[in-house]
């Protein structure tokens, strides 16, 4: 089957489209031809991760405490985009140091580490900003950040601090877990930060993780 250089996944969203309209609407069986109808494989790329020092340089290129923090808590937290705009400031917890994250993905609640320091300039940022709900909300008080607003920061702090290009608001999770498991974190516990319903979907990690390559000797050494 041809893709005309679409994505694996962009072509396997037809075929489940062609299927449901042959079987779901017009009642009939899909049909398929002799030859079958071969699925593309899924394409299976290593997340971006950045290093702490990149991630610092990303936040020092930040004047505004608000986008500072932003970065700091998908970094810092481990949180996806959605959990960002949809934190509650009651849902920060400063005795514990804890993040609880209300219907995550898949509708469930968990529970994430947050640092000291993030929550020193959360008070700041309280102090300065004085959101009613949401802790970082619109214009408009009340009514939380569009997932959009919270992606365009990460982009300008990337092409300020000139780090990877390719790296997006979702390598900052990926650097949580990644880095967390470098320095000896259990991976079923980041699997729970995390909110991964398989733990294959974070052993992922495992394949960027430099800790263990560094224990390799390689062979021109």
């Amino acid at each position: 089957m041809f893709n005309l250089g679409r994505s694996s996944s962009t072509v396997n969203l037809a075929i489940n489209a062609l299927k449901f309209y042959y079987e779901g609407i017009l009642q009939r069986k899909f049909f398929v031809p002799k030859t079958g109808i071969r699925r593309p494989k899924s394409e299976k790329k290593l997340p971006v991760v950045l290093s702490k020092a990149e991630v610092i340089i990303m936040i020092n290129s930040l004047d505004n405490i608000k986008h500072k923090l932003m970065i700091q808590i998908l970094f810092g937290s481990g949180l996806r985009v959605s959990e960002v705009v949809d934190l509650k400031i009651n849902d920060i917890d400063f005795i514990r140091k804890i993040i609880t994250v209300r219907h995550g993905k898949g509708a469930k609640d968990r529970i994430t580490i947050v640092s000291e320091q993030t929550l020193n300039n959360i008070e700041k940022y309280l102090f300065e900003y004085q959101p009613l709900v949401f802790l970082f909300e619109s214009y408009r008080a009340g009514e939380k950040l569009a997932v959009r607003s919270v992606q365009k920061v990460v982009t300008e702090a990337v092409e300020s601090a000139g780090v990877n290009p390719n790296a997006s608001a979702h390598s900052l999770r990926h650097g949580f877990a990644t880095h967390l498991l470098e320095s000896g974190t259990d991976i079923r516990y980041i699997q729970d930060l995390l909110g991964h319903a398989r733990l294959e979907t974070t052993q992922i990690y495992t394949k960027v993780a430099s800790n263990k390559l560094q224990e390799i000797k390689n062979p021109l050494e």
